[in-house]
């Protein structure tokens, strides 16, 4: 049962609109495969549940909940039992009274299993239930929370001696974990974070991919119309996304493919380092903030004296950093960064309302001049339950650098829709080709479109 229906059924219960023979029942006849709105469709047509209003609303906080990767509640006549996809994960209970080296080995092989079945993270927190995020769902590897002893000793005994003791100062710490799988023979890479909570401390380990893969193995439908972005010399291009979306993925096959292509200066700057590129054609230079770095902003202003030709840049979040890129971008250097957002136009905007009114006019003017385009992503759940990607590019032709300028930002899907000869596509119309593809259903397609009739 999906994690969603479990919290819908969990709201229900706990406003007593079903019985526990109903929950029970309907927990025990349901497809794997069913969504949450077939599942309100069908307690709307029993008869079970006749506030169409309330349904909704349990819906909406139903799927919230998931996305926000809060543990499941227990509910009379379902336990939170552990899913299959738990198979081959150790037993946490013999964590307690292994050696320092034991847990080391045991957390190692934990960490190689995480990585065999695809998971994108795994969580470690006092007070919970260890649990990965398989396909964007939270599949539980446990039906007993961690102590926070426990949980404290599986998280600081991957520190060096520096790391623990900026995080006893910071009580938060970002950080590259590497740990070696002889099965491959290689190095497996996580981007980790600490944290302190009211429960004790948190551990999330993302996965990082064990191999840089191309665009056509990550799933855009258009890379060649991508590629064509990679040809200038100069301007900004930016990856953007919901978190979790895949944009540091996407920001290395980009840099892999402009290492292989060119013969240049690449510097990255990275907030931890989480794919390593070695130099190949260009020469790379990574840099992480912390280690390398105090910040985005110092690294970009001796980057542009390190004799660049490309400037990666992990994360644009502030308005230094932004002003620095597109300055970067407009005196010969092309510039490639990741942004948290949704879509083209709120990229924009994101873009530009950091700077303050007096400076609009000019940042207009010079963002129309110099961006190259925008690269937005998305993973849907699919029909096989998986993930799939869902993308939109904007390419700055005259007519989009025309609504940059002038600020006529409602005038920019107008934009994208007659410029598809440009290689420019919307994330609608990315959404229904993968409808049409029946790689998703329409509940999800309808979560995912700005009109969800359509």
């Amino acid at each position: 049962m999906r994690p969603e229906i479990h919290w819908l059924l969990h709201f229900c219960s706990d406003n007593e609109l079903l019985t526990t023979a109903q929950i029970t029942g309907m927990a025990a006849n349901l497809d794997p495969e069913t969504d949450i709105h077939s599942v309100a469709k069908l307690l709307t047509n029993t008869g079970w549940v006749t506030d169409s209003e309330f349904l909704q609303g349990a819906v909406d906080a139903a799927l919230q909940n998931v996305q926000e990767g809060f543990e499941l509640p227990e509910i009379p006549g379902i336990s939170a039992e552990i899913e299959s996809t738990a198979e081959g994960f150790p037993t946490f209970s013999s964590f307690e009274e292994m050696s320092d080296a034991e847990l080391l080995l045991a957390l190692k092989k934990l960490f190689i299993q995480c990585q065999k079945i695809g998971a994108s993270d795994l969580h470690i927190t006092g007070g919970a239930r260890p649990r990965i995020r398989h396909h964007r769902r939270i599949v539980y590897l446990s039906n007993t929370p961690l102590s926070d002893e426990l949980a404290r000793r599986m998280n600081l005994i991957l520190l060096n001696d520096a790391q623990r003791k900026q995080f006893e100062t910071d009580w938060d710490l970002d950080y590259a974990l590497t740990i070696d799988n002889e099965d491959t023979a290689s190095g497996m890479r996580f981007r980790a974070n600490l944290m302190e909570q009211k429960n004790g401390i948190s551990g999330v380990y993302r996965v990082v991919a064990d191999h840089i893969m191309s665009l056509e193995e990550l799933g855009f439908p258009n890379a060649p119309d991508i590629r064509k972005l990679l040809a200038y010399h100069n301007g900004i291009i930016l990856v953007t996304g919901p978190a979790g979306s895949g944009k540091t993925t996407t920001l290395a096959s980009l840099v892999n493919e402009l290492n292989q292509s060119r013969q240049e200066h690449i510097i990255t700057v990275e907030d931890p380092i989480e794919v390593m590129q070695e130099s190949a054609n260009s020469i790379v230079t990574q840099r992480q903030i912390g280690d390398h770095t105090q910040s985005f902003n110092s690294a970009l202003k001796s980057a542009l004296r390190e004799d660049p030709d490309i400037i990666v840049i992990g994360e644009m979040r502030d308005l230094e950093t932004i002003e620095m890129a597109i300055t970067a971008a407009e005196t010969g250097h092309l510039v490639i960064a990741t942004m948290h957002t949704r879509d083209a136009s709120s990229t924009l905007n994101r873009l530009l309302d950091v700077f303050p009114p007096r400076q609009q006019n000019q940042i207009r003017a010079m963002a129309a001049g110099s961006l190259r385009g925008i690269l937005c992503q998305r993973l849907l759940p699919s029909v096989d339950d998986e993930v799939v990607l869902a993308c939109e590019l904007l390419v700055n032709t005259n007519a989009v650098a025309n609504i940059i300028r002038d600020g006529k930002d409602s005038g920019l899907n107008n934009a994208m829709q007659s410029g598809k000869k440009h290689g420019m596509r919307t994330m609608n119309d990315s959404v229904k080709e993968l409808l049409e593809q029946g790689k998703i259903s329409p509940e999800t397609a309808a979560e995912h479109t700005d009109n969800a009739e359509d």
